[in-house]
């Protein structure tokens, strides 16, 4: 297959941004598999997500940079291990992917369709009845270029996301997920609108200026509200 110059200057280009990325650096200096890591640190540190002993659901979890940060967040600061990447845990931590996902210690990953229902069953084994604090999902979908069709994908994710999180969230449980700007958000933020008491946006710094990637924060099940 023949690579014509413009396509080697864009791949040198974004090489060469991405190697000189501060995050980058700084994933590789703490030992983070990406620079997503500081995305959820972000969204942590504005909306206090985060608390020991919580039950967290990484969807799309590969490689594994939000799984690492909050096997992190979960480790025992009164044992002098604050943001240990290994030992003890408090906490409980579930990654789903399609794709395969190296082991992180305190991590239970599960590979495969959260919707199909071998998959769905490994969850519940193993939440063992309890129902989950916050569901996080930096999923995507492989983007075409053509915006009514991405946009359809990407809104399609969402919705897996908040049938996911209506089905094992508490009531007063978090709902994070990856959206993008353009065709369809309004309609994606309507639609957490629909299903929790309180939404907000947020697009941490360390997303890069130019892309259209930011984060919908969903606190609290209107569904709940119905039930009670």
């Amino acid at each position: 297959m023949k690579i014509d110059s413009k396509s080697k200057k864009i791949n040198k280009a974004w090489l060469n941004e991405h190697l000189t990325d501060p995050y980058v650096r700084q994933s590789k200096r703490d030992g983070y598999r990406a620079r997503a890591a500081y995305k959820l640190k972000e969204i942590d540190e504005t909306f206090h997500l985060f608390r020991p002993g919580q039950v967290v659901v990484d969807l799309g979890a590969c490689p594994g940079a939000w799984s690492q940060y909050l096997r992190r967040r979960f480790a025992p600061k009164e044992a002098g291990a604050g943001g240990a990447a290994a030992g003890e845990l408090n906490g409980t931590i579930i990654a789903l992917d399609l794709l395969d996902f190296e082991p992180i210690e305190g991590v239970r990953f599960i590979q495969g369709d959260f919707r199909e229902d071998a998959v769905l069953q490994q969850l519940v084994d193993v939440l063992g009845g309890r129902s989950v604090d916050v569901v996080v999902s930096d999923m995507a979908p492989n983007l075409s270029g053509i915006e009514v069709s991405d946009a359809a994908r990407i809104a399609h994710l969402i919705e897996l996301a908040i049938e996911f999180a209506q089905a094992h969230l508490r009531p007063d449980g978090v709902l994070v997920c990856k959206v993008f700007h353009g065709s369809g958000y309004s309609q994606l933020v309507q639609l957490f609108k629909d299903h929790f008491r309180v939404v907000k946006p947020i697009k941490p710094k360390a997303s890069r200026d130019k892309s259209a990637e930011t984060f919908l924060v969903g606190l609290g099940l209107k569904q709940a509200d119905k039930r009670s």
